[in-house]
């Protein structure tokens, strides 16, 4: 579905005290910015914000940054923002390209990829969040105990995922390829997508991923 110009836009979210406009400047100061050193966990594709804003607000000892690179997508999500006095998550609006620049090594506890585009042609494979090149990012900015957490309703991308991950050596758990009827899912948090999938009686594969043994 198309979304709709927003009026102001830009306005409102270089206003909005929760959406970082510098992040380059915090890279290593992550914890300064939040006050305290915390675990911190990020989301890379936030959509409207719904995961990541319940997660915040249920965990108060850990510090969340979203990412979403469509202003349009970032302008709705302002609303589950401020709804909720939450004080321990940002936003950046910014490509996950660029995650080096904004993250020191080790600066990260879990990344969470949730219902990514899965870019089905081949020739895109690169573009997957979960191709090697992007695993070679997130292994740098986790710490030595770090994750992925991974969830999507693609089966196709499950499979490329999983080949991925272990082929450029990284531990693999918990393990579903249907969330909702496993015992995993005592500990799930849902997307709005998610949300949508399970009404739909849609398979919902999800794993976690680590470098380092634990």
């Amino acid at each position: 579905m198309r979304l709709r110009n927003i009026k102001d836009s830009d306005k409102k979210l270089d206003e909005h005290p929760k959406v970082i406009n510098m992040e380059k400047e915090y890279k290593g100061k992550w914890n300064e910015k939040f006050g305290g050193d915390n675990p911190i966990h990020i989301e890379i594709g936030m959509g409207k914000g719904q995961f990541i804003t319940s997660l915040a607000k249920n965990n108060s000892n850990i510090n969340y940054i979203g990412f979403e690179k469509f202003t349009k997508v970032l302008v709705r999500a302002l609303n589950n923002l401020s709804e909720e006095e939450i004080n321990n998550v940002f936003v950046v609006r910014i490509d996950v390209e660029e995650i080096l620049d904004i993250f020191e090594e080790g600066e990260i506890d879990r990344i969470y990829l949730n219902f990514s585009d899965p870019w089905p042609k081949d020739r895109h494979d690169k573009r997957r969040l979960t191709h090697h090149n992007f695993l070679e990012k997130y292994e740098k900015i986790l710490s030595p105990k770090g994750k992925i957490c991974f969830k999507t309703d693609n089966k196709n991308l499950f499979d490329f995922s999983l080949e991925e991950l272990k082929k450029y050596n990284w531990n693999v758990e918990k393990v579903t390829r249907d969330l909702h009827n496993s015992i995993y899912v005592e500990d799930n948090t849902m997307t709005e997508y998610e949300e949508k999938f399970v009404s739909l009686n849609m398979p919902i594969y999800r794993l976690e991923a680590y470098k380092n043994n634990m």
